[in-house]
């Protein structure tokens, strides 16, 4: 008998992980957004200093990492395990980090839901007492994945208005054992696999919002508690299009949460002044909207209760070029600032 199984597709921790440290780093667009002052690091050049677009995604995990050790004042082979996934092919970005980092190594793909799903098996690491320090971390790059899933830069071809800008940036969160002080992630939701039909891989919130309202609908499903409960429900990156198609689809299941649900995606970008058509999306973007903002807000008892579901698109640049749909996955994580009794 799973004990720690409730529902069909939620755990619920006996000894809620901490999350100890977070660590997040943009690029220059993302610095200039409304969220701008929670970032740890705001890059003046997307290049970091490298030479490829690539490896200064991958600088940009490593560095992320590293200061998210330096905050505890932990040595990198403290760390017992790294979870890191991005959206390039064969997680270039993270595997070339953990090569530098030398820290014991899992590579996750689940497209925009990885910080969520590197959140979700870094807890159990936790809890389930294989580890005493486990950092989740997830990084994206708007020029990377540009390159690898649309068109060279240099051709400069208009991007509709259902488009979404994909994040420059990388969150990295360490967890341990349960301390005094949280936040806490006291609850998983993992998500299914959704397809609803969608083939636009241009209008990717409208593919990833039914796997969104999905997730969330099992988590209060198999917890028995209610929107109400929460500050905030937080979506990855279903941007504006997305976000509008969430709510009216919550509201069909009987669930009118439109005050309590915000994305990422929506939050990360000032859309009258950045032009970012349906707003953000990638890896990068829920990872450093929970690293850097809703972490700090945490801390800070300004939110209580958040849940970060943080939704993917499981496209490929073959799967699009084959006609094939778009399937999408959100896995969710209920986080607190404090523990009840």
């Amino acid at each position: 008998m799973a004990k720690k199984k409730i529902g069909k597709q939620t755990i619920q921790f006996i000894d809620p992980p901490s999350i100890i440290s977070t660590t997040s780093i943009v690029g220059p667009k993302e610095g200039k957004g409304p969220l701008s002052q929670y970032f740890d690091i705001i890059l003046d050049d997307d290049l970091y200093g490298e030479d490829s677009w690539e490896k200064a995604e991958s600088k940009m995990v490593k560095e992320a990492v590293k200061l998210a050790a330096m905050q505890k004042k932990l040595h990198l082979e403290d760390i017992d395990y790294l979870f890191a996934g991005d959206l390039l092919n064969q997680l270039m970005s993270s595997s070339f980090a953990a090569r530098d980092l030398r820290i014991p190594y899992f590579g996750l793909f689940g497209a925009c839901s990885t910080m969520a799903e590197s959140l979700s098996l870094a807890a159990i690491m936790i809890e389930g007492g294989f580890a005493d320090y486990v950092v989740a971390t997830t990084s994206s790059h708007f020029s990377s994945a540009e390159r690898q899933f649309r068109f060279p830069l240099e051709l400069g071809n208009q991007r509709p208005l259902t488009s979404q800008w994909t994040v420059t940036g990388a969150g990295a969160a360490i967890l341990a054992p349960t301390e005094e002080k949280g936040p806490y992630i006291t609850r998983i939701t993992t998500g299914r696999v959704i397809d609803y039909g969608i083939k636009d891989a241009n209008n990717m919130g409208a593919a990833m919002a039914p796997a969104a309202v999905d997730t969330i609908k099992a988590y209060f499903q198999d917890t028995g508690e209610s929107p109400n409960d929460f500050d905030l429900i937080v979506t990855g990156d279903l941007g504006r299009i997305g976000n509008e198609i969430a709510i009216d689809l919550l509201r069909k299941e009987g669930m009118p949460i439109n005050k309590t649900l915000k994305d990422c995606g929506v939050e990360i970008f000032d859309h009258a002044k950045q032009d970012t058509h349906a707003g953000g999306s990638g890896c990068g973007c829920s990872a450093v909207v929970f690293c850097g903002y809703l972490y700090k807000l945490l801390k800070k008892d300004i939110f209580k209760k958040i849940l970060l579901v943080s939704t993917g698109a499981l496209l490929s640049p073959t799967s699009i070029q084959q006609g094939e749909s778009i399937p999408s996955i959100a896995h969710a994580v209920a986080i607190e600032g404090q523990l009840k009794g």
